[in-house]
C-alpha cells in the first residue's frame, strides 16, 4: 500500500509514498502493517494528510522526529479482510501475483512476478523460460482471470 520515507518535521510526522489509487486511498485506513528486514509490525495512524501526492502520516506513540527517523524503509500493507471487494473484472495486483500464465491454445508461459503501472496499460511481468511482458488489457489480451484456480488466459503469441 505503500512505503515509509523520511521524517516530516518535528512532531513525528512521516513522508509516505502511496500505492493506492488514488493516492489518498491510504488515509482511509486506521491500521496498517509494515514490514522490514524480515520485521513485521503494526501502525496505528493518529493522523494523516495530503501533501502533494505523498500521504503525511503520523503514527500513534511517534510523537518526535527520531522516533518518526526509526520508521524509514517500511513497507506498508493492510490485512486482507480491511481491503474492499472488488468490481467484476477487477483486481489487486497482490491476487495476480504467482498466477500461471498461460495462452488460448494452452502453452504455459510461466508465472506472474509483478505487475508494473504504465500509462494506457498495467503491464503483467511473467517469469518462465524467459521474461515475457504482457498487457493487462481486457479483454483484448487478457481473456480470463480464474483466481482460485491459479492462472491467466492470455490471447499472446508465445513466440513473442
Amino acid at each position: 500500500m505503500g512505503r515509509i520515507g523520511a521524517p516530516h518535521g518535528l512532531r513525528g510526522w512521516s513522508q509516505v509514498w502511496s500505492y493506492t489509487d488514488p493516492p489518498q486511498g491510504l488515509l482511509g485506513y486506521t491500521s496498517l502493517v509494515g514490514t522490514r528486514g524480515g520485521k513485521t509490525r503494526s501502525f496505528s495512524i493518529a493522523e494523516g494528510r495530503m501533501q502533494g501526492e505523498r500521504a503525511m502520516l503520523r503514527f500513534a506513540g511517534v510523537d518526535d522526529r527520531d522516533a518518526a527517523a526509526a520508521l524509514t524503509g517500511y513497507d506498508l500493507s493492510v490485512e486482507r479482510a480491511a481491503l474492499a471487494p472488488t468490481p467484476p473484472g477487477s483486481y489487486y495486483w497482490h491476487d495476480l501475483l504467482g498466477l500461471a500464465v498461460i495462452t488460448v491454445d494452452g502453452i504455459a508461459l510461466g508465472r506472474v512476478q509483478q505487475l508494473i503501472q504504465t500509462g494506457v496499460h498495467d503491464v503483467l511481468v511473467v517469469q518462465g523460460e524467459r521474461e515475457r511482458l504482457i498487457p493487462f488489457a481486457l479483454p483484448q489480451v487478457v481473456k480470463k482471470v480464474d483466481i482460485d484456480s491459479g492462472y491467466i488466459e492470455v490471447d499472446w503469441d508465445a513466440e513473442y
